[in-house]
Order: C-alpha cells, then structure tokens, then sequence
C-alpha cells in the first residue's frame, strides 16, 4: 500500500491551546509545568489490579474517601514511606507511595490471608 502526502496535514488545529503552547508564559490558560506536574502528580491512581478489586469486592472509595486515602499518602511520603497499608474506615488499601498508586483494597474482614508483605508502613486514615 502505498500513502502520499499531498502537502501535509493542514488544517488539523486542535481547538483551545495548542498543545505545545499550553505551558507557556504569558498564554492565557496556560499553567506553569512545574505547578501543572504538581497538580497531576498529587492525584492518587488505582492500579488495574486495584480498580478489578474495587469493583469485584463491591468496595466503596467515594470522593470524601479518596480524599481522605491522599491525605494518608501525603502523611506517609512526608515520613519517608515507600509501600504502606492504609487502613480507612473497613478498607485496608495497600499503596506505592512514590507512584501514589493503590496496588489493592481489600476490606478488612474479607480476604483468606490478611497477611501484606513488603510494607514499611501502616496508616490509619
């Protein structure tokens, strides 16, 4: 198969900012990198293994928890934690605090082992 290119792809302008501008001083809407990675990276992410459990395990990490499970991250990265079971209300969630990733949840009473390896800390949020 062959493709030719009749003069590039003009006209294919994505709407608001452009993309390279976005970070840019003095673009109006653009937010500095610095802040911008900031803000993206105090955002806690579920594994996909985490959100199958969430999901499977019918747990419930409302906004008002998810909050909470950051605050608890944020508390365990200021005392140097790198894995650390947060224990939230009947939840414990195990978290890569440097990813600031759930790798799971499980609920307290549930699960055959309740037995977490690799921990250095535990949080009770």
């Amino acid at each position: 198969m062959r493709i030719e290119d009749a003069g590039g792809l003009r006209g294919f302008a994505a709407p608001g900012i452009p993309a390279a501008a976005r970070n840019l001083p003095g673009v109006p809407g653009a937010r500095p990198f610095g802040e911008a990675l900031r803000v993206a990276s105090d955002d806690l992410q579920l594994s996909r293994h985490a959100q199958k459990r969430v999901d499977r395990r019918d747990l419930d990490l409302d906004p008002a928890r998810m909050q909470r499970l950051n605050s608890a991250v944020d508390r365990a990265a200021e005392k140097g934690a790198k894995n650390s079971v947060v224990m939230l209300d009947d939840l414990a969630v195990v978290v890569d605090v440097r990813a600031r990733t759930v790798v799971t949840a499980m609920a307290r009473e549930g699960g055959r082992e309740r037995v977490f390896t690799n921990i250095d800390s535990v949080v009770i949020a």
